[in-house]
């Protein structure tokens, strides 16, 4: 069998990526290879499995929605793992979900986005990857402010605050800082980046003002989607309902 090209130049491309990445870290003492290779070799068999069964996920809604499901469990997991909360991260779904659901359901609702597999999955897997990154910063920053902080905890509890009060002013500006990815992106877009959906519809064919006006509702949902995820996350911390596993 005669290997394309193009295959081999996609392989030795993407091999030179993940390389540098882990070559790079590892030189900076940031971290090991390990990381990066596990990444880079999980990323290649899911899209391999998802370039499989993507067909019949796009065909019937069921299977959409089981799909959309499927990515916001995985998203959850991964938040979860991310902030280093056990058992306990299985709430971070709950801001995950938060902004994604309203937000995909307007896009339903008001038909721009239509009620197929083919725009429900791509517009879907924006959001919750999303809200995902939201979630894991504002996590991770809130539970280590809650962590250095807590001298400061313990005073506010002095002078007669409670718990979750206390909690939310400690960790509220620094949850806060998970949002700067989404406004810096929004900020430059068109000037720095140009984001995958615009370039999406312009490499399908669609005219340059449809696809620029899809890519700021993208945009300015996955603005109100991370913005909603920071909140819940502040409240979940703030109830004790989010807090590090114990090792």
């Amino acid at each position: 069998m005669v290997i394309s090209h193009d295959w081999v130049r996609l392989v030795v491309v993407c091999v030179v990526f993940t390389l540098a990445a882990a070559g790079i870290g590892w030189a900076g003492g940031l971290f090991g290879p390990a990381p990066v290779l596990r990444a880079a070799v999980r990323a290649a068999l899911q899209l391999a499995v998802v370039s499989v069964v993507i067909t019949a996920v796009l065909a019937a809604l069921p299977l959409t929605a089981a799909f959309l499901a499927l990515m916001a469990a995985v998203a959850t997991g991964t938040s979860a793992a991310r902030s280093k909360t056990g058992r306990r991260g299985i709430w971070v779904g709950l801001a995950i979900l938060a902004g994604t659901v309203p937000a995909l359901a307007l896009m339903l609702l008001t038909g721009l986005v239509p009620p197929t597999g083919l725009a429900l999955v791509p517009t879907g897997g924006i959001l919750v990857g999303g809200a995902m990154t939201a979630t894991t910063l504002a996590t991770r920053r809130a539970l280590d402010t809650l962590h250095d902080r807590h001298g400061e905890f313990e005073a506010a509890l002095a002078l007669g605050f409670t718990e979750p009060v206390a909690v939310r002013e400690l960790v509220r500006p620094t949850a806060a800082d998970a949002l700067l990815p989404a406004l810096d992106q929004t900020r430059t877009v068109g000037i720095v980046t140009l984001p995958g959906a615009f370039v999406g519809m312009l490499l399908g064919g669609a005219p340059v003002w449809q696809a620029g006006a899809l890519q700021l509702v993208v945009l300015l949902a996955l603005l109100a989607v991370e913005a909603a995820a920071i909140v819940v996350v502040v409240e979940l911390v703030a109830r004790g309902l989010v807090r590090r596993a114990r090792v």
